[in-house]
Protein backbone atom coordinates (compact mmCIF):
# COMPACT_ATOMS: atom_id res chain seq x y z
CA UNK A 1 0.00 0.00 0.00
CA UNK A 2 2.90 2.38 0.67
CA UNK A 3 4.02 2.05 -2.95
CA UNK A 4 0.52 2.86 -4.17
CA UNK A 5 0.25 5.94 -1.98
CA UNK A 6 3.62 7.20 -3.17
CA UNK A 7 2.70 6.54 -6.78
CA UNK A 8 -0.42 8.67 -6.37
CA UNK A 9 1.39 11.39 -4.44
CA UNK A 10 2.23 13.67 -7.39
CA UNK A 11 -1.28 13.69 -8.83
CA UNK A 12 -3.02 14.02 -5.47
CA UNK A 13 -0.60 16.77 -4.39
CA UNK A 14 -1.36 18.79 -7.52
CA UNK A 15 -5.08 18.18 -6.95
CA UNK A 16 -4.90 19.52 -3.41
CA UNK A 17 -2.67 22.48 -4.33
CA UNK A 18 -5.14 23.54 -7.04
CA UNK A 19 -8.07 23.04 -4.65
CA UNK A 20 -6.47 25.13 -1.91
CA UNK A 21 -5.42 27.84 -4.39
CA UNK A 22 -8.93 28.18 -5.80
CA UNK A 23 -10.32 28.14 -2.26
CA UNK A 24 -8.00 31.00 -1.24
CA UNK A 25 -9.14 32.93 -4.31
CA UNK A 26 -12.72 32.52 -3.09
CA UNK A 27 -13.93 30.19 -5.82
CA UNK A 28 -15.33 27.73 -3.27
CA UNK A 29 -17.73 30.42 -2.06
CA UNK A 30 -19.46 30.32 -5.46
CA UNK A 31 -20.47 26.75 -4.68
CA UNK A 32 -22.56 27.89 -1.70
CA UNK A 33 -25.67 29.42 -3.22
CA UNK A 34 -28.19 30.61 -0.62
CA UNK A 35 -27.22 27.77 1.71
CA UNK A 36 -27.53 25.15 -0.99
CA UNK A 37 -25.02 23.57 -3.35
CA UNK A 38 -24.60 25.09 -6.81
CA UNK A 39 -24.07 21.88 -8.78
CA UNK A 40 -23.34 23.63 -12.08
CA UNK A 41 -20.60 25.73 -10.51
CA UNK A 42 -19.32 22.68 -8.63
CA UNK A 43 -19.05 20.63 -11.81
CA UNK A 44 -17.07 23.38 -13.55
CA UNK A 45 -14.85 23.76 -10.50
CA UNK A 46 -14.28 19.97 -10.32
CA UNK A 47 -13.43 19.78 -14.03
CA UNK A 48 -10.92 22.65 -13.81
CA UNK A 49 -9.19 21.14 -10.78
CA UNK A 50 -9.43 17.50 -11.90
CA UNK A 51 -8.42 17.87 -15.54
CA UNK A 52 -5.98 20.68 -14.74
CA UNK A 53 -4.09 18.59 -12.20
CA UNK A 54 -3.85 15.63 -14.56
CA UNK A 55 -2.59 17.66 -17.51
CA UNK A 56 -0.10 19.58 -15.40
CA UNK A 57 1.31 16.17 -14.41
CA UNK A 58 1.45 15.19 -18.09
CA UNK A 59 3.04 18.49 -19.15
CA UNK A 60 5.92 18.08 -16.69
CA UNK A 61 6.25 14.31 -17.14
CA UNK A 62 9.43 14.40 -19.24
CA UNK A 63 11.12 16.93 -16.99
CA UNK A 64 10.08 14.98 -13.89
CA UNK A 65 11.23 11.66 -15.36
CA UNK A 66 14.68 13.02 -16.21
CA UNK A 67 15.04 14.64 -12.80
CA UNK A 68 13.87 11.66 -10.78
CA UNK A 69 15.87 9.00 -12.62
CA UNK A 70 18.89 11.10 -13.60
CA UNK A 71 18.34 10.06 -17.22
CA UNK A 72 20.83 11.56 -19.67
CA UNK A 73 19.51 12.22 -23.17
CA UNK A 74 21.79 10.98 -25.94
CA UNK A 75 22.59 14.06 -28.01
CA UNK A 76 25.60 12.59 -29.81
CA UNK A 77 26.30 8.86 -29.37
CA UNK A 78 29.52 8.26 -27.45
CA UNK A 79 29.80 4.55 -28.20
CA UNK A 80 28.36 1.75 -30.32
CA UNK A 81 25.65 0.95 -27.74
CA UNK A 82 24.28 4.49 -27.82
CA UNK A 83 24.41 4.50 -31.63
CA UNK A 84 22.47 1.23 -31.66
CA UNK A 85 19.88 2.62 -29.23
CA UNK A 86 19.26 5.66 -31.42
CA UNK A 87 19.07 3.60 -34.60
CA UNK A 88 16.68 1.07 -33.07
CA UNK A 89 14.31 3.68 -31.62
CA UNK A 90 14.40 5.57 -34.93
CA UNK A 91 13.50 2.39 -36.84
CA UNK A 92 10.60 1.58 -34.50
CA UNK A 93 9.36 5.18 -34.53
CA UNK A 94 9.38 5.25 -38.33
CA UNK A 95 7.47 1.95 -38.49
CA UNK A 96 4.95 3.30 -35.97
CA UNK A 97 4.42 6.58 -37.81
CA UNK A 98 5.67 8.91 -35.09
CA UNK A 99 8.50 11.41 -34.83
CA UNK A 100 11.78 10.36 -33.26
CA UNK A 101 11.53 10.45 -29.45
CA UNK A 102 14.36 11.62 -27.24
CA UNK A 103 16.43 8.61 -26.15
CA UNK A 104 18.06 8.52 -22.73
CA UNK A 105 19.97 6.20 -20.42
CA UNK A 106 19.68 6.25 -16.63
CA UNK A 107 21.87 4.53 -14.08
CA UNK A 108 20.01 1.76 -12.24
CA UNK A 109 20.77 -1.93 -11.57
CA UNK A 110 17.30 -3.23 -12.48
CA UNK A 111 16.26 -4.27 -15.99
CA UNK A 112 13.83 -1.56 -17.00
CA UNK A 113 12.80 1.07 -19.52
CA UNK A 114 10.04 3.66 -19.73
CA UNK A 115 8.39 6.10 -22.10
CA UNK A 116 6.66 9.37 -21.27
CA UNK A 117 5.86 12.78 -22.74
CA UNK A 118 3.10 15.29 -23.48
CA UNK A 119 2.31 13.82 -26.91
CA UNK A 120 3.44 11.06 -29.24
CA UNK A 121 5.69 13.35 -31.30
CA UNK A 122 7.53 14.85 -28.31
CA UNK A 123 8.19 11.77 -26.22
CA UNK A 124 11.06 10.36 -24.20
CA UNK A 125 12.21 6.73 -24.24
CA UNK A 126 14.74 5.78 -21.56
CA UNK A 127 16.49 2.53 -20.66
CA UNK A 128 18.40 1.55 -17.54
CA UNK A 129 22.07 0.62 -17.50
CA UNK A 130 20.93 -2.65 -15.90
CA UNK A 131 18.92 -3.46 -19.03
CA UNK A 132 21.87 -2.72 -21.30
CA UNK A 133 24.11 -5.00 -19.22
CA UNK A 134 21.64 -7.86 -18.80
CA UNK A 135 19.79 -8.11 -22.12
CA UNK A 136 21.12 -9.08 -25.50
CA UNK A 137 20.28 -6.81 -28.40
CA UNK A 138 17.35 -8.91 -29.62
CA UNK A 139 15.70 -8.66 -26.20
CA UNK A 140 16.51 -4.95 -25.84
CA UNK A 141 15.13 -4.37 -29.35
CA UNK A 142 11.80 -5.84 -28.22
CA UNK A 143 11.74 -3.68 -25.09
CA UNK A 144 12.32 -0.56 -27.19
CA UNK A 145 9.51 -1.70 -29.50
CA UNK A 146 7.27 -2.04 -26.46
CA UNK A 147 8.08 1.51 -25.31
CA UNK A 148 7.68 3.05 -28.75
CA UNK A 149 4.29 1.33 -28.98
CA UNK A 150 3.27 3.06 -25.74
CA UNK A 151 4.17 6.35 -27.42
CA UNK A 152 2.45 5.53 -30.73
CA UNK A 153 -0.72 4.40 -28.93
CA UNK A 154 -0.86 7.74 -27.11
CA UNK A 155 -0.96 5.90 -23.79
CA UNK A 156 0.40 8.82 -21.77
CA UNK A 157 -2.33 11.17 -23.05
CA UNK A 158 -5.06 8.55 -22.62
CA UNK A 159 -3.89 7.85 -19.08
CA UNK A 160 -3.97 11.60 -18.35
CA UNK A 161 -7.53 11.83 -19.72
CA UNK A 162 -8.69 8.90 -17.59
CA UNK A 163 -6.93 10.35 -14.56
CA UNK A 164 -8.51 13.73 -15.26
CA UNK A 165 -12.04 12.30 -15.44
CA UNK A 166 -11.43 10.31 -12.26
CA UNK A 167 -10.03 13.42 -10.54
CA UNK A 168 -13.11 15.40 -11.59
CA UNK A 169 -15.42 12.91 -9.89
CA UNK A 170 -13.17 12.82 -6.83
CA UNK A 171 -13.29 16.62 -6.46
CA UNK A 172 -17.05 16.73 -7.12
CA UNK A 173 -18.02 13.94 -4.71
CA UNK A 174 -15.60 15.12 -2.00
CA UNK A 175 -17.25 18.54 -1.94
CA UNK A 176 -20.73 17.06 -1.88
CA UNK A 177 -19.67 14.97 1.12
CA UNK A 178 -18.11 18.03 2.77
CA UNK A 179 -21.28 20.05 2.16
CA UNK A 180 -23.54 17.33 3.62
CA UNK A 181 -21.35 16.93 6.72
CA UNK A 182 -21.14 20.70 7.23
CA UNK A 183 -24.91 21.21 6.90
CA UNK A 184 -26.37 18.09 8.55
CA UNK A 185 -23.79 17.18 11.21
CA UNK A 186 -22.41 20.57 12.22
CA UNK A 187 -25.59 22.52 11.34
CA UNK A 188 -23.86 25.38 9.54
CA UNK A 189 -26.58 27.29 7.71
CA UNK A 190 -24.50 29.96 5.99
CA UNK A 191 -21.01 29.74 4.52
CA UNK A 192 -18.67 26.86 5.25
CA UNK A 193 -17.02 26.01 8.54
CA UNK A 194 -13.78 24.12 9.30
CA UNK A 195 -15.64 20.79 9.12
CA UNK A 196 -16.30 21.32 5.41
CA UNK A 197 -12.66 21.92 4.55
CA UNK A 198 -11.34 19.05 6.71
CA UNK A 199 -13.96 16.60 5.45
CA UNK A 200 -13.35 17.61 1.83
CA UNK A 201 -9.58 17.06 2.02
CA UNK A 202 -9.96 13.69 3.80
CA UNK A 203 -12.61 12.59 1.28
CA UNK A 204 -10.36 13.65 -1.63
CA UNK A 205 -7.49 11.54 -0.32
CA UNK A 206 -9.65 8.45 0.28
CA UNK A 207 -11.57 8.74 -2.98
CA UNK A 208 -8.34 9.31 -4.97
CA UNK A 209 -6.93 6.04 -3.62
CA UNK A 210 -10.10 4.12 -4.49
CA UNK A 211 -10.40 5.78 -7.90
CA UNK A 212 -6.83 4.75 -8.72
CA UNK A 213 -8.17 1.18 -9.16
CA UNK A 214 -9.67 2.36 -12.47
CA UNK A 215 -6.42 4.05 -13.54
CA UNK A 216 -4.36 0.98 -12.64
CA UNK A 217 -6.74 -1.28 -14.58
CA UNK A 218 -6.08 0.79 -17.70
CA UNK A 219 -2.35 0.76 -16.98
CA UNK A 220 -2.39 -3.06 -16.92
CA UNK A 221 -4.50 -3.19 -20.09
CA UNK A 222 -2.10 -0.94 -22.00
CA UNK A 223 0.83 -3.22 -21.09
CA UNK A 224 -0.78 -6.09 -23.01
CA UNK A 225 -1.24 -3.77 -26.00
CA UNK A 226 2.36 -2.54 -25.79
CA UNK A 227 3.62 -6.14 -25.62
CA UNK A 228 1.64 -6.90 -28.78
CA UNK A 229 3.16 -3.83 -30.42
CA UNK A 230 6.65 -4.85 -29.36
CA UNK A 231 6.01 -8.27 -30.89
CA UNK A 232 4.85 -6.65 -34.12
CA UNK A 233 7.90 -4.39 -34.37
CA UNK A 234 10.59 -6.81 -33.17
CA UNK A 235 9.10 -10.28 -33.44
CA UNK A 236 7.00 -12.31 -31.04
CA UNK A 237 9.83 -14.59 -29.92
CA UNK A 238 12.03 -11.60 -29.09
CA UNK A 239 9.25 -10.01 -27.04
CA UNK A 240 8.66 -13.26 -25.14
CA UNK A 241 12.40 -13.64 -24.54
CA UNK A 242 12.56 -10.08 -23.20
CA UNK A 243 9.73 -10.76 -20.75
CA UNK A 244 11.39 -14.01 -19.67
CA UNK A 245 14.58 -12.06 -19.02
CA UNK A 246 12.61 -9.60 -16.89
CA UNK A 247 11.36 -12.52 -14.78
CA UNK A 248 14.92 -13.48 -13.99
CA UNK A 249 16.03 -9.93 -13.26
CA UNK A 250 15.64 -7.65 -10.31
CA UNK A 251 12.35 -6.05 -9.34
CA UNK A 252 11.77 -2.53 -10.63
CA UNK A 253 13.67 0.24 -8.86
CA UNK A 254 12.02 3.09 -10.73
CA UNK A 255 10.85 5.91 -8.46
CA UNK A 256 7.29 5.24 -7.30
CA UNK A 257 5.83 8.12 -9.32
CA UNK A 258 7.34 6.59 -12.48
CA UNK A 259 6.56 2.92 -11.78
CA UNK A 260 3.54 2.76 -14.11
CA UNK A 261 5.64 3.96 -17.06
CA UNK A 262 8.27 1.22 -16.84
CA UNK A 263 8.16 -2.11 -18.64
CA UNK A 264 9.00 -4.01 -15.46
CA UNK A 265 6.36 -3.56 -12.76
CA UNK A 266 6.31 -4.72 -9.16
CA UNK A 267 4.46 -7.87 -8.18
CA UNK A 268 1.79 -7.69 -5.49
CA UNK A 269 -0.83 -10.13 -4.25
CA UNK A 270 -4.28 -10.13 -2.72
CA UNK A 271 -6.22 -6.86 -2.54
CA UNK A 272 -3.09 -4.92 -3.50
CA UNK A 273 -3.28 -6.58 -6.94
CA UNK A 274 -5.99 -4.04 -7.81
CA UNK A 275 -3.33 -1.33 -7.52
CA UNK A 276 -0.75 -3.04 -9.76
CA UNK A 277 0.38 -0.89 -12.68
CA UNK A 278 1.56 -3.99 -14.61
CA UNK A 279 0.09 -7.47 -15.07
CA UNK A 280 2.24 -10.38 -13.83
CA UNK A 281 4.91 -11.31 -16.37
CA UNK A 282 3.55 -14.86 -16.67
CA UNK A 283 0.19 -13.47 -17.81
CA UNK A 284 1.86 -11.20 -20.34
CA UNK A 285 3.91 -14.08 -21.75
CA UNK A 286 0.81 -16.30 -21.92
CA UNK A 287 -1.08 -13.57 -23.81
CA UNK A 288 1.68 -13.36 -26.44
CA UNK A 289 1.81 -17.14 -26.84
CA UNK A 290 -1.97 -17.29 -27.19
CA UNK A 291 -1.79 -14.99 -30.23
CA UNK A 292 0.74 -17.08 -32.09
Amino acid sequence: MKRVLLFLATNVAILIVLSVTLRILGVDRLLDEAGGLNFNALLIFAAVVGMGGSFISLAISKWMAKRMTGAEVIEQPRNSTESWLLDTVRRHARASGIEMPEVAVYDAPDINAFATGMNKNKALVAVSTGLLRSMNRDEADAVLGHEVTHVANGDMVTLALIQGVVNTFVVFIARVVGHVVDRTVFKNEEGYGPAYFITTIVAELLLAILASIIVMWFSRYREFRADAGGARLSGRERMIAALERLKAGQESNLPNQMAAFGINGRVTRGFARLFMSHPPLDERIAALKAHA
